[in-house]
């Protein structure tokens, strides 16, 4: 078992609603000029013959932008582990372009990884008519409401190309808070979190089996290095579990609940809407992320779109091995590809 923290987090990646709603220090807004350098290395990038997913930063120059870039990777790492790009007009662009600037500010952040089995890099969060409650069914293909949890990746990125008719807003909390309060309140459920649940791979894993879970228990709290960092997504865990043949009960079910709780109270989320445009970008390992059901325009052009990216940090911090390993494909390692689309 990872070592258990027996202390609070403090700073400021421990934040509460009402703390976050004050600070707009997490908020990064676009001017003209840096939306105008954002269009010249888009341009740079046509220019030099390169497809999307073929350039990294040098070939995506941001001479005055790349210092915004270097401050939203600090907030994320040991500020408020969450930051939101605002002011690019997104129905400007076609979307090969949208994603051509959005794939510019990942690589200039870290290293993109792919996120389902099709080995997509950038991929379409919107309704497909999936039902969520089938198996093996991600929640990011429906227009349910999702429960708060963490993605595997250092971080997760989302672009608003369109939002919703009614709904959809992101819900965010800090999972160094959560701990904070069960250390409070039910210290004996740090145990079974450290310990960790094998996590439904959803038929996404590398053995190719629907029933695949991790191979090892991926702790919900693991404490390595001096820092504290989160997995967590109760269906999957629960799923994951069954599947394992080893459902949860007692404690272990307990601490589990405890967590999707503590995200959904209010005192601890933050709800934002969309705006079109919005890129948000989060720490999956000191928040956790949440959104609710949505109704959709009828015309399929208006219909909700957002595009997520899979990030790993260039100064990502270290990781305990058995929690990094969070998908079967080895230490910070995307979805297993079986069918690249």
């Amino acid at each position: 078992m990872d070592e258990i923290l027996t202390e609070p987090v403090t700073g400021p990646s421990a934040w509460t609603s009402a703390e976050l709603a004050a600070d707009d220090g997490w908020i990064y807004p676009l001017g003209a000029g840096e939306i105008a350098e954002l269009e010249a290395a888009a341009g740079a990038v046509r220019e030099k013959g390169l497809k999307l997913y073929e350039f990294g930063a040098d070939d995506f120059p941001l001479p005055t932008l790349s210092a915004m870039i270097a401050d939203i990777a600090e907030q994320l790492e040991f500020g408020r582990g969450c930051a939101l790009i605002r002011g690019l007009d997104a129905g400007r662009y076609d979307e090969q372009t949208l994603k051509t600037l959005y794939w510019g500010i990942g690589v200039h952040l870290g290293t993109p990884i792919s996120q389902n089995a099709r080995g997509q890099l950038i991929a379409h969060v919107r309704d497909t008519g999936s039902d969520y409650q089938s198996s093996n069914v991600r929640g990011y293909t429906t227009n349910a409401r999702i429960a708060p949890h963490c993605d595997p990746a250092d971080t997760v990125g989302l672009l608003c190309a369109r939002p919703a008719k009614k709904g959809g807003e992101s819900r965010i909390a800090s999972a160094m808070t959560i701990h904070n309060e069960i250390l409070a309140s039910h210290p004996e459920y740090l145990e079974p979190l450290a310990a960790g649940f094998h996590f439904d791979l959803r038929g996404e894993g590398s053995t190719g089996d629907p029933d695949e879970v991790t191979f090892n228990r991926v702790p919900v709290f693991s404490y390595f290095d001096g820092r504290l960092s989160c997995r967590f997504n109760v269906k999957t865990i629960k799923d994951g579990m069954v599947k394992a043949g080893q459902p949860l009960r007692g404690l272990a079910l307990e601490a589990v609940e405890a967590v999707a709780e503590l995200a959904q109270r209010p005192a601890i989320r933050y709800d934002m809407e969309f705006r079109q445009g919005d890129i948000q970008i989060l720490n999956n390992y000191t928040i956790l992320h949440a959104r609710g059901g949505f109704e959709d325009h009828r015309s399929p052009e208006r219909r909700r779109d957002l595009l997520r990216l899979w990030v790993n940090l260039h100064q990502g911090r270290k990781l305990a091995p058995r929690f990094a390993d969070r998908l079967n494909t080895g230490p910070r390692g995307g979805v297993f590809v079986t069918d690249a689309a």
